[in-house]
């Protein structure tokens, strides 16, 4: 199926767009001219074809599969065992895997599986095929994460109907995936604002992780811990710069601006569904173990816990760090520090004493291995890196 688009012959009213083909822009396109650019490429460009990683042994359904991919304008990606599969994932990224049940060298449910604890790969769509699918097969295959499954011999025209399903469904998450990629680049851009902040995300969803691992946390967990890490101020966007970096003490006024930080994050944040695990982190991680701290004023258990692990991250990277109004403590008047606030009620008694027992040292020689600093503070190569990591 081919599909064509044509420039409309009028919008919508009278308003002048200042877009007309092959003319020179006027109006609002003389303002913005990239929106000439865009309503050109828009119109005239076709979609781009999607790419197919195809997964199997056997020579016969790598043609006839092939075939009917190609027919539907798919690039193919061809991958003739599990493992060379696996391999090209780490280097490729296709909208969709047909995997064969029978490879040569593993069963396609295990594959599936793999594939599916890929980062890369998590949410890529697989469509199994097998000889024969039993109902005991098939809730095999929903344990191994596959998101379809189909009969042999194939329906050429359910093959068809599948395929653009699941492409489909991939479009979804990758408008998703790009949705969450500019909040975490608007982060990382509050951050970078501040010379003095400077590596703080990055920092913060070490050690919570490291932290998450230390105290059994599950894999979900670990990863809204670092997700945390990146988002917990992403609030401070709305806060005044003559308040965020201000040289000396904040004013009584001043706070009651800087206090909205966190409930704002989350506000940014609570349209991504995807983001959910995360939102408690950053809307609590302020407050105090005695119910003094901000927004909602909560106390004790009732904060959440993942909160109260970033809230100790946070406050050891910040008095370790030299900041407007203070210099840089050192490694013994920061865990004094800690254990002090910590007596004071200001943190979780419990969680500050293991906390404090973090080898930081050696966290500290990790950190371009398991963030990624190496990659330029990348998010996507942080998760990759984390999970290379919790995995070995």
């Amino acid at each position: 199926m081919s599909l064509s688009f044509s420039p409309p012959s009028a919008i919508d009213g009278d308003a002048n767009f200042g877009f007309e083909p092959g003319a020179e822009p006027t109006g609002l396109a003389c303002a913005w001219p990239s929106l000439v650019v865009d309503r050109r490429s828009f119109y005239a460009e076709p979609s781009p074809c999607p790419s197919v990683l195809l997964v199997t042994a056997h020579e016969t359904e790598r043609r006839v599969l092939g075939s009917l991919l190609r027919r539907e304008r798919c690039i193919l990606i061809d991958a003739r065992s599990g493992t060379m599969a696996l391999e090209l994932l780490l280097s490729c990224r296709p909208d969709l895997v047909i995997l064969d049940r029978d490879l040569g060298d593993m069963d396609g449910l295990e594959c599936c599986r793999r594939i599916k604890t890929l980062r890369q790969s998590e949410f890529l769509p697989v469509l199994l095929v097998a000889a024969g699918i039993s109902e005991e097969d098939e809730v095999l295959a929903i344990d191994a994460g596959a998101d379809e499954y189909l009969s042999k011999p194939l329906h050429p025209q359910v093959f068809r109907a599948r395929i653009s399903a699941l492409i489909r469904q991939k479009n979804a998450v990758d408008r998703l995936e790009e949705a969450e990629h500019i909040l975490f680049a608007l982060a990382l851009t509050v951050e970078r604002r501040d010379p003095g902040t400077a590596g703080h995300c990055q920092r913060l969803a070490l050690y919570s992780v490291a932290f998450g691992m230390r105290l059994g946390l599950s894999k979900e967990q670990l990863l809204a811990l670092h997700r945390g890490g990146y988002l917990h101020d992403i609030g401070k966007i709305v806060v005044p710069d003559a308040i965020l970096y201000k040289p000396g003490k904040l004013t009584a006024e001043d706070w009651v601006v800087m206090r909205t930080h966190s409930a704002r994050g989350e506000e940014i944040c609570r349209p991504m569904r995807s983001l959910a695990p995360v939102l408690p982190i950053i809307r609590s991680h302020h407050e105090r173990w005695n119910g003094s701290g901000y927004p909602d004023g909560l106390a004790g258990e009732r904060i959440p816990l993942l909160a109260r692990i970033l809230q100790l991250a946070d406050a050891f990277d910040a008095l370790m760090s030299e900041r407007p109004y203070k210099p840089a403590y050192t490694r013994k008047l920061t865990v004094q520090t800690l254990i002090s606030e910590a007596g004071m009620g200001w943190r979780d008694a419990e969680l500050t004493r293991l906390f404090i027992e973090l080898p930081f040292d050696e966290l500290k020689l990790a950190e371009p291995f398991v963030l990624g600093a190496e990659a330029g503070n990348d998010f996507d190569a942080s998760v990759r890196n984390l999970q290379y990591h919790l995995a070995s």
